[in-house]
């Protein structure tokens, strides 16, 4: 098979995982029509297409995704050693993606980031927040951080966070307005501020539980959302009940914004963990960024939340 070039290779990537091609171009520092051209290139020297465009997406086809699959890991590799080459002894360089979901970022992540950056200040950290399920190998990403149940099996695992709570919370005026549910069955009778998933479109069910016993119960409501603020902001408006991680409403819980409803159901998880492939070959600057990642939950409050 002819030789193909490594640099429209890494055009093809970039393009592949942002799903376009100005984005990929920016990213590169290069112009749109340029990568298109290249990536062009590699298709016919391939002879296969790689990529379905539309004037308005661009998709994978299945050698594309294959290809990405694939070579996507050892290019970052590639591209890493070649930083680290050129660091001073005992300097470490390089780039570290993570992927998270919005209600991580600043109970989880925030906290680590001031000293990461501190003690490692060349290192480039890029943060994607991303309520759906995100696949790290294919998208070229070091890690995720998440919630244990979301894990893969074939992941390894590390914990950044003690046990917490999803509570149901409401604005003092609306309880006043509607009254307290007792029971996690009185959800169906209140206005709830809904979730919709990110993968599915669907409505999320709230978890409840007490002892052994589970409830997933079908809100509804007038307002539906998947971002944290807008659903606290709507809370604290008295426009219905939420349904929210603790760290995240601690503060108009303590000024008296919201207030606990069914507090003797909130539903309880494990934490949340820094996850990535066991078969990946741990880049410096990642090794780095694990290493302080575990000294923060050593060190903050989530370390005495277990």
């Amino acid at each position: 098979m002819a030789f193909t070039p490594l640099n429209a290779l890494n055009a093809f990537l970039a393009v592949a995982r942002r799903r376009s091609f100005a984005a990929a171009a920016s990213e590169l520092g290069v112009s749109p029509s340029a990568l298109s051209q290249s990536v062009q290139k590699l298709e016919d020297r391939l002879g296969i297409a790689l990529l379905a465009r539309t004037t308005r997406s661009v998709a994978l086809t299945e050698a594309g995704r294959r290809l990405l699959e694939q070579a996507g890991p050892a290019v970052n590799q590639a591209l890493e050693a070649l930083k680290s080459a050129s660091a001073r002894p005992g300097e470490v360089t390089g780039k570290v993606r993570l992927t998270l979901p919005q209600i991580a970022m600043e109970p989880v992540l925030a906290p680590i980031l001031p000293r990461f950056h501190a003690r490692f200040p060349e290192v480039e950290v890029e943060i994607q927040i991303d309520n759906r399920r995100a696949d790290i190998v294919a998208e070229g990403l070091d890690a995720g951080i998440t919630l244990e149940e979301f894990i893969a099996r074939d992941m390894i695992h590390v914990r950044l966070t003690g046990e917490a709570r999803f509570l149901v919370v409401g604005a003092p005026r609306y309880i006043k307005r509607r009254g307290s549910p007792k029971t996690p069955r009185d959800l169906l009778q209140h206005d709830c501020i809904c979730i919709h998933s990110p993968n599915t479109g669907e409505i999320w069910p709230w978890d409840l539980e007490r002892g052994k016993k589970t409830w997933r119960v079908p809100v509804r409501g007038t307002f539906t959302s998947n971002d944290t603020r807008l659903t606290v902001m709507l809370a604290e408006a008295g426009l219905g009940l939420a349904y929210v991680f603790e760290p995240d409403v601690a503060a108009p819980l303590a000024s008296g914004r919201l207030e606990i409803v069914l507090e003797e159901f909130s539903a309880r998880v494990p934490g949340f963990f820094l996850y990535f492939p066991s078969r990946a070959q741990v880049s410096p600057a990642f090794r780095a960024f694990i290493d302080v990642a575990r000294e923060s939950m050593a060190r903050g409050p989530a370390a005495r939340a277990r």
